[in-house]
């Protein structure tokens, strides 16, 4: 048993593979104490990339009701580099945050960064991103990612794994992809234990490290990907290699198959999806934890995300004389403060402090929205919720997308 983990499932859904569960992770305060985050799932992880979502201070973070968030080894390592952060006490200590934090390894940039990246057996060879004009060069391999991740201090280290976009048409780069991962993870393990054994102040026993369930789109293997996983008893397991334009019935099915055999002990982390209908979906399939960085990324084009998830275009000159809040039903600083006729001013200005408000206001509703698949798992009513959800995005379901159709399906819903 992970000495920074724990995870008790408390109610599952007698109607969908959905369930909520508490998960406790040991983070480290002022001092070097060791102190519980206690975490309910499903819940989102939104993503501050190189140690800050973008606008928002910590507590501001801290005041949505968030405890754990992203950041990306690849970015931190790059700027301002894992040295610099074990310096100033690791990540929490950097940034100020009292909470928990996720890091990625870096192979999503394989995908974002394939232009300027190699990939073989031994790791991915980058070339900087930030200069153009630089030779400067970094080779992240396995063990290179994970000794990364013990300086930055994450709570939950992901493996570095082998990533390929998802429409790429050669299924053998995906088996490929599928066994090099499952190297890179034994690989990755090995590292660990070694620093968990010769570590003397404990903090790398704190740490966690979770592998990544690859296999593209196809069912033979992602179960061929999950039974190695699980075979090596990992403390939680992510779902990688999904969210890269496939079509959403393909990419439903392979959250499906992908979490049929996963142990019911273990947390489930499904990489790269944060829209609201998307996570309600895969809750239905047993995912436990979410991020993107949608709720940000839309803020900044001046959308607030409203009712069940619909984004409301604070551009619009329908605003201009709107003097109510983003949402009637949002407790957050800015729905509290401010009126949409303000933040369209903000925004019509190109004024950043309209994005901030906007990333507090998504990244709360965020929080609430999980609270409420949270509420309606405990309660017992997650199916009406399902369906109250695609009542208000589709109406009917004459009008339900085909994927959605195909999960309910699936599922054997009364939605």
């Amino acid at each position: 048993m992970s000495k920074g983990l724990t995870h008790e499932v408390l109610v599952e859904c007698t109607r969908t593979r959905a369930r909520l569960s508490k998960l406790v992770l040991k983070t480290l305060s002022e001092g070097s104490v060791a102190r519980d985050v206690m975490i309910e799932t499903p819940m989102f992880m939104p993503v501050g990339t190189n140690a800050t979502i973008k606008g928002l201070l910590p507590q501001q973070i801290e005041g949505t009701g968030c405890r754990l968030i992203l950041a990306n080894t690849y970015h931190v390592g790059c700027r301002p580099g894992v040295d610099t952060v074990q310096r100033a006490g690791g990540i929490h200590e950097l940034m100020r945050w009292r909470n928990a934090i996720l890091t990625d390894s870096g192979g999503f940039q394989m995908v974002s960064l394939s232009k300027l990246s190699e990939v073989s057996e031994n790791g991915v060879l980058f070339r900087s991103p930030y200069d153009k004009e630089s030779d400067q060069q970094m080779l992240l391999t396995p063990e290179m990612a994970t000794q990364m991740q013990h300086k930055i201090g994450s709570n939950i280290m992901m493996q570095l794994d082998d990533v390929v976009k998802t429409t790429h048409p050669d299924e053998q780069r995906m088996e490929t992809a599928l066994h090099r991962s499952i190297r890179w993870y034994d690989r990755c393990r090995v590292t660990h234990a070694k620093a968990v054994a010769d570590d003397k102040t404990g903090r790398h026993s704190r740490q966690n490290l979770f592998p990544i369930i690859q296999g593209g789109l196809n069912s033979d293997f992602r179960r061929q990907s999950v039974k190695e996983i699980v075979a090596r008893d990992p403390v939680g397991i992510a779902i990688g290699g999904l969210s890269g334009g496939e079509e959403k019935e393909k990419f439903i099915d392979m959250v499906a198959v992908s979490t049929e055999a996963l142990p019911p002990n273990k947390p489930r982390y499904l990489m790269g999806v944060g829209l609201a209908i998307d996570m309600l979906m895969c809750v239905a399939f047993g995912v436990d934890l979410f991020d993107c960085v949608y709720p940000t990324r839309t803020a900044r084009f001046g959308c607030a995300l409203v009712g069940y998830g619909k984004e409301l275009n604070l551009r619009s000159n329908s605003m201009a004389l709107d003097f109510g809040p983003l949402d009637k039903e949002c407790d957050c600083n800015t729905c509290v403060k401010y009126s949409r006729s303000y933040i369209h001013h903000l925004m019509r200005d190109k004024n950043t402090v309209g994005c901030h408000l906007l990333s507090e206001h998504n990244i709360r509703f965020q929080m609430r929205f999980m609270q409420k698949i949270r509420d309606s798992i405990r309660d017992g009513v997650f199916e009406q919720f399902i369906g109250d959800n695609l009542r208000y995005h589709f109406g009917g379901k004459d009008n339900y997308p085909k994927w959605i159709s195909h999960a309910v399906n699936e599922l054997k819903l009364n939605v």
